[in-house]
């Protein structure tokens, strides 16, 4: 069975543990990390985060779709996604490879 995934606190208690700094200067400085990629992402279109990925601000053109439960054809707006591309030495160390 696969061990469940790391919560924000224990990975906080785990950075704190490996660094030996305080919980309170980590989650500082994590909060300091995430809130300038949100801001970098949001004003630049996208933000490198190296070794894990990037994050990216991507318009997504109109389109037809259809209704998959009567069929008919239904006309989807255009709209602003936010899409996470995995860094290759991320997906090489998960992977194995």
């Amino acid at each position: 069975m696969a061990e469940k995934p790391m919560s924000k606190s224990a990975l906080i208690a785990y950075l704190a543990e490996k660094s030996n700094m305080s919980k309170k200067d980590v989650t500082t400085m994590w909060e300091l990390i995430v809130d300038t990629a949100y801001k970098q992402a949001k004003s630049a279109g996208e933000v490198t985060l190296p070794g894990l990925g990037k994050l990216i601000k991507k318009n997504r053109a109109a389109r037809m779709g259809r209704n998959p439960a009567t069929g008919a054809t239904i006309q989807i707006p255009a709209k602003t996604v936010v899409k996470f591309r995995v860094a290759k030495a991320a997906k090489d160390s998960i992977l194995g490879k």
